[in-house]
């Protein structure tokens, strides 16, 4: 099961290229009815992430954002993960109804996927960047804002 989300997770794999910051990222559809609360959502990201400046993606996308080099890369409306299991821990950031529910796929330790929202979002965050935590807050709270909760989008 590892190598197949691991193929997804080549998705994620981020190249930075040529002069200036330009990534170049893989496209995928977005699920069905995600399109527009992504798109909001990736409007709303903001401009630093963990000391890392917003990068021009190629190709451009509504759904897709990356910040630095290595680059820190994000995609809302992924399809399901197949590398998530029932028993896969959590991490869940915010408090009542703010709550954002991480779960990284087995074996892939820099790899975030946000639950029980109407889209899941998926933040790879290179371990040079160290901690993970305060990006994976300041992505919570905008997930919070834009991405209703839905008990049953989950592992």
């Amino acid at each position: 099961m590892l190598k197949r989300y691991l193929g997804a997770a080549g998705a994620v794999v981020l190249l930075t290229a040529g002069c200036g910051q330009s990534v170049q990222m893989q496209a995928f559809e977005a699920q069905e009815n995600t399109a527009e609360p992504c798109a909001a959502l990736v409007a709303d990201l903001p401009d630093t992430l963990l000391d890392a400046d917003r990068a021009t993606i190629s190709p451009e996308s509504d759904v897709m954002a990356a910040w630095g080099d290595p680059p820190i890369g994000l995609r809302c409306g992924i399809p399901r993960p197949s590398g998530l299991e029932m028993d896969s821990p959590l991490t869940d950031i915010g408090e009542g109804e703010d709550t954002v529910s991480w779960a990284q796929p087995e074996g892939v330790p820099t790899v975030f996927v946000a639950l029980y929202r109407e889209a899941y979002v998926e933040l790879s965050v290179p371990s040079s960047y160290g901690n993970p935590a305060a990006a994976l807050s300041q992505v919570s709270e905008l997930i919070s804002q834009h991405l209703e909760e839905h008990a049953e989008n989950g592992v």
